[in-house]
């Protein structure tokens, strides 16, 4: 099942569409001549929006960009039909603090702020306070220092693949004969950029080790990878921040911790999503709550204390007893910080096919979706942690957000740099993405490397030249 627009002026199609997307995000939407759901008709001076039922104008305010009143128009007239209010309003971009950052730089009070939010997004006001203190506490970290890179390694394999995931993952069972390959062609490529790092003075502020899961692989493939990691992006750098997203429990284990530690990692993140067994289940997790719980407990024991969990809003079945049931557990366990994620129905996932399909899930309304997020909110509070990043994602159950809390002093920077765009970002991994940042120009400039493993292992030589080619437009001394 699909929405059919009907629209006058196609130049403002891109805004029309993504407005109607927060509200139908399961359909597709088709624009169309006749056989409509809705119309929307675009004038110089007013905006016509309806269907057979209900129809609503509009008329446009002078000195006000139209993109913004057609975007403002189209929300308020779905929100009416609907009787839904998204916390976010119009706003579809991924980093609204990086937004509200400008804003302080440039001048404006945080009243000011709130108001323009409210009245250019009809964003609520606890979502622009939350922007604004995020904004605050993250300036003292952003790079102003062109020289300054952050490093990404990924790891495109799991245990196996859960049902909202989208990520070019691949269960582990299923490619083994790919890993050694894509070990040895990452391993080239990490130390093929390193040496160009090391002969342009380049400095690394932080390096992440994510994916995927990069505990997936076996214990020699995990330390290989490790080994190499740190003697050609950690040794010989001042580096300020080494994590490893650890991810699943099945994948970790103390070899691979004792690992960790030998190469200096200073942070982990181990990411039960969720702390009720048959939810686990039912998106794909080959574990249980006792394994994060003994797995969390092993790292403590041998020395971590900088200890991450991910934590998913609105997983399918889930209501605000089992968000309460995984607060209560990760509040025992006391980590250093925890990153709550809103669930995301990506096209590429399971989820969204399932869903397509008319498969029933459960998944928990907005009212519902609200007081989890409260939940979530004061559980970081009473573990002493402040909100000190954030980025949205299309497609999120209730138009929320992720937002990272943690006790002062064990942010994770990359993820600061990473959201603010303003270091540049040396990835490395099939389609790991490096973002070189023209600090002078305020400009980004992007070098996916690809997707697929095996193009990857045969193109590695590729990715390599391509991405000093890139590097060296900033770094051409």
């Amino acid at each position: 099942m699909g929405i059919n627009i009907k629209l006058n002026d196609m130049s403002y199609r891109y805004e029309v569409y993504q407005i109607i997307n927060l509200f139908h995000s399961l359909e597709d939407i088709d624009f169309v001549e006749s056989d409509e759901n809705f119309y929307v008709h675009i004038d110089k001076d007013y905006m016509e929006i309806g269907n057979k039922d209900y129809s609503k104008e509009f008329q446009f305010s002078k000195g006000v960009p139209i993109k913004e009143e057609i975007k403002k128009y189209i929300y308020s007239y779905f929100s009416k039909l609907y009787g839904i209010e998204l916390p976010w309003g119009t706003l579809i971009g991924i980093r609204p603090s990086k937004i509200a950052l400008a804003l302080l730089k440039d001048g404006y009070s945080e009243k000011e702020i709130i108001e323009r939010f409210q009245h250019r997004n009809l964003t609520k006001k606890d979502k622009v306070e939350l922007c604004i203190e995020i904004a605050k506490y993250e300036e003292k970290f952003i790079n102003v220092d062109k020289n300054k890179v952050s490093i990404y390694v990924g790891m495109p394999f799991c245990p196996t693949r859960c049902l909202y995931c989208s990520f070019t993952s691949n269960p582990i069972a299923g490619n083994k004969r790919l890993v050694e390959p894509y070990l040895n062609a990452l391993v080239r490529e990490i130390k093929e950029v390193s040496s160009f790092i090391k002969s342009k003075s380049i400095e690394i502020d932080t390096v992440y080790f994510g994916g995927g899961t990069p505990t997936a692989v076996d214990d020699d493939n995990f330390e290989y990878v490790m080994k190499n990691i740190y003697e050609n992006l950690v040794l010989d750098f001042k580096v300020r921040e080494f994590t490893v997203e650890c991810g699943r429990p099945d994948s970790i284990t103390e070899t691979k911790l004792k690992s960790m530690k030998r190469y200096a990692v200073d942070r982990i993140s181990i990411n039960p999503q969720s702390m009720n067994d048959d939810t686990l289940k039912l998106i794909g997790r080959m574990h249980s709550a006792k394994d994060v719980i003994d797995k969390f407990n092993l790292a403590r024991r041998l020395g971590f204390n900088n200890i991450n969990m991910d934590i998913i809003v609105g997983l399918p079945g889930e209501k605000v007893s089992h968000m309460n049931t995984t607060l209560d557990m990760i509040k025992s366990l006391a980590p250093e910080s925890i990153t709550v994620h809103g669930l995301s129905i990506k096209r590429a996932s399971r989820l969204y096919e399932d869903l397509k399909l008319n498969k029933i899930y459960e998944i928990a309304d907005q009212k519902e979706l609200i007081k989890m997020y409260e939940a979530t909110k004061d559980t970081a509070k009473e573990l002493g942690m402040i909100p000190y990043y954030m980025y949205r994602q299309k497609n999120m159950v209730g138009n929320m957000e992720n937002v990272g809390y943690s006790i002062p002093g064990m942010e994770c920077i990359y993820n600061i740099q990473m959201i603010e765009e303003k270091q540049t970002i040396i990835a490395f991994g099939a389609d790991a993405v490096s973002k070189v940042v023209f600090l002078d120009e305020n400009r980004i400039e992007r070098f996916p490397n690809v997707k697929d493993i095996r193009e990857y292992v045969n193109r590695i030589d590729e990715m390599i030249e391509k991405k000093k080619d890139l590097l060296n437009t900033l770094y051409n001394l």
